[in-house]
């Protein structure tokens, strides 16, 4: 399910649409998520009562993008992987001895 601040990303939306793209999440959870980037300054609610992105907002999916792929990269890596302790296993721990 995404971040409120990811769907946002694209532009302005209202509440009932947000709500909809995180699976119909209920109010008060998506309410207090919106509330948490309001606080931060990273979204704003718009005079329409729609919400957006701030300029911080924008900054911070930008500086995140990188961190947000290389999760993506591992969390693969780490569906993909063989379980620890089976053959084929390469990491360098090898757990109690």
């Amino acid at each position: 399910m995404p971040d409120a601040s990811v769907t946002l990303r694209d532009g302005p939306l209202g509440f009932r649409p947000l709500q909809q793209r995180h699976g119909g999440m209920s109010s008060s959870v998506l309410q207090q998520r919106l509330t948490e980037l309001q606080d931060a300054r990273l979204a704003e609610r718009l005079p329409d009562g729609g919400y957006a992105l701030t300029p911080l907002g924008h900054g911070a999916r930008r500086a995140l993008r990188p961190l947000t792929e290389w999760s993506q990269q591992w969390a693969n890596a780490l569906e993909d992987a063989s379980p620890v302790g089976t053959e084929g296993h390469n990491g360098g721990d090898r757990g109690m001895e």
